[in-house]
């Protein structure tokens, strides 16, 4: 019997690269919140860009994370 689709490498690089859509998606949200909010009440952008930095470090931290598991478990 032969192999018609066989997976070279590890599984978990496959793994974390579908897990990164997640983040991914995550990211977009809060830049959009972020584009919305501004565009609503300008003079409050200073005031949400603290709050996107911050939404956008804990997001790309989870990507991070999954990214350190992806090669510490193979």
């Amino acid at each position: 019997m032969t192999d018609l689709a066989a997976i070279s490498g590890s599984v978990n690089t496959i793994g974390y690269g579908l897990a990164a859509i997640g983040p991914g998606i995550g990211v977009a949200l809060v830049f959009a919140a972020y584009i919305q909010a501004s565009a609503r009440q300008p003079e409050s952008a200073g005031y949400n860009r603290t709050w996107l930095v911050l939404g956008f470090a804990l997001v790309e931290a989870l990507a991070l994370f999954g990214l350190v598991l992806a090669f510490a478990v193979s």
